[in-house]
């Protein structure tokens, strides 16, 4: 085409497994357990491990759900892809998709804000040209080409396990004492405290959006190598693992460090290292919480474009952001408008309402999702199934869960209004 773009909607496939399960990785660890740990332990106080084991727990049951709809429908806009297969119903399949890529835009925003920040306690700019060269710098990277996104995505999510285990590595002293310790650990056997049980599931709830990131993975789904296997084996994979890296983080927060301090902190993982003695510099840990926001831009702008790219060729927007630049094999166009999006709201955003919004849509996304898993399985697209399937009481569960939090949320923002 005279353009420059292919008419053939193509995307690479370059992300082997390895890869993938490094993306997810770097869509879940950020700056969720580097910023929240302080918080949950504020609610739950010495039961904090058991609140992110919870919210654990809660996240995998809806990921159990998008493994088996990403073996059955192995294409960008994944939940777009799923809610229209199993209702057919264009209008509600758009609604989902915007609501992805309105999310996606405005955690971008707020992850170029925060950078900014970071990058202001090294460096004294001003913070608007930081943010617009932090949009278009990384709005470059995703638009050069997938593999290169990926890899640097890669790399920066080794920085923030790294980061993590250093933690745990300071702590190493206090996790050796649960032997003595763990009845501090443990709440009241069934449910006769309420004041208690209620801090853990309010802490739970808190911890739970650490977790969310899964989702972003199946938006690459036409990027992966054999992805009906590679893709329900890294969703599960990246949810483990992260489990087990959040729950010895905590575990090493509420062990060497009062509670009540851990919540007064804006940098809760680096006064765990100040109260265990560690002898690296503060700032260590604050340039991998930068790092960690920087991560969470890159994907978000991947995910967003991917999702905009899978609309055009669904036909839920225009095909003109279908189009694939031949030298580059990415969607220019998607990208593009995602990344003028970003940079508008970056200068207009309000951390607080995003934080809201964000997790009212992701809860909403989340019981469609499940919602749409029990039609198919309902109906007789049950004999199409993908390679990987789970339980009919997955997506039930996911859905009813995912209903009654989205409820207290609501409920939440009606009562504070009141």
């Amino acid at each position: 085409m005279s353009d420059g773009y292919q008419k053939e909607n193509t995307l690479k496939r370059s992300i082997s497994l390895p890869l993938l399960i490094f993306y997810g990785l770097g869509t879940m660890i950020g700056g969720g357990i580097y910023a929240l740990t302080g918080k949950v332990a504020g609610i739950s106080g010495m039961y904090t491990p058991i609140a992110f084991a919870l919210s654990a727990s809660l996240a995998l049951i809806t990921a159990f759900s998008y493994a088996e709809l990403s073996s059955r429908f192995p294409l960008s806009a994944g939940e777009v892809r799923y809610v229209s297969a199993a209702y057919n119903r264009k209008r509600f399949s758009s609604l989902i998709g915007w609501l992805i890529v309105f999310t996606g835009i405005l955690s971008a925003a707020a992850l170029a804000n925060a950078t900014a920040g970071f990058i202001e306690d090294f460096i004294s700019l001003n913070t608007l040209f930081l943010t617009a060269m932090i949009v278009v710098i990384l709005g470059a990277l995703a638009a050069w080409g997938i593999t290169q996104a990926v890899v640097v995505v890669t790399l920066i999510t080794l920085i923030e396990i790294g980061g993590l285990l250093l933690i745990i590595y300071t702590g190493r002293y206090d996790l050796a004492m649960l032997n003595t310790r763990w009845l501090e650990l443990i709440p009241p056997e069934g449910l006769s405290d309420l004041a208690i049980w209620s801090s853990i599931f309010g802490g739970a709830f808190l911890a739970f959006y650490a977790f969310i990131g899964f989702e972003d993975m199946v938006n690459v789904a036409e990027e992966v190598k054999d992805v009906r296997r590679n893709m329900p084996v890294a969703i599960i994979v990246c949810i483990v693992v992260t489990l087990i890296i959040y729950v010895l983080v905590s575990l090493v927060a509420v062990l060497s460090v009062p509670p009540d301090r851990l919540e007064q902190s804006n940098t809760p993982l680096a006064m765990i290292m100040a109260y265990n003695g560690s002898t690296i510099p503060p700032w260590i840990m604050s340039l991998i919480s930068m790092l960690a926001t920087v991560n969470g831009i890159l994907v978000q702008i991947i995910m967003a474009s991917r999702v905009l790219y899978g609309m055009a060729k669904g036909g839920e927007v225009s095909s003109w952001f279908s189009r694939i630049y031949p030298k580059t094999q990415t969607p220019l166009r998607a990208t593009g408008l995602v990344v003028i999006a970003v940079l508008i709201f970056s200068l207009l955003l309000d951390l607080t309402m995003l934080a809201k919004v964000a997790s009212a849509i992701t809860l909403f996304v989340f019981a469609s999702v499940n919602a749409a898993l029990l039609k198919l399985k309902w109906s007789a697209d049950e004999r199409s199934h993908g390679l990987f399937t789970v339980p009919f009481i997955i997506p039930l569960s996911g859905f009813m869960i995912c209903s009654v939090m989205l409820a207290l949320v609501i409920w939440n923002a009606l009562d504070i209004r009141t």
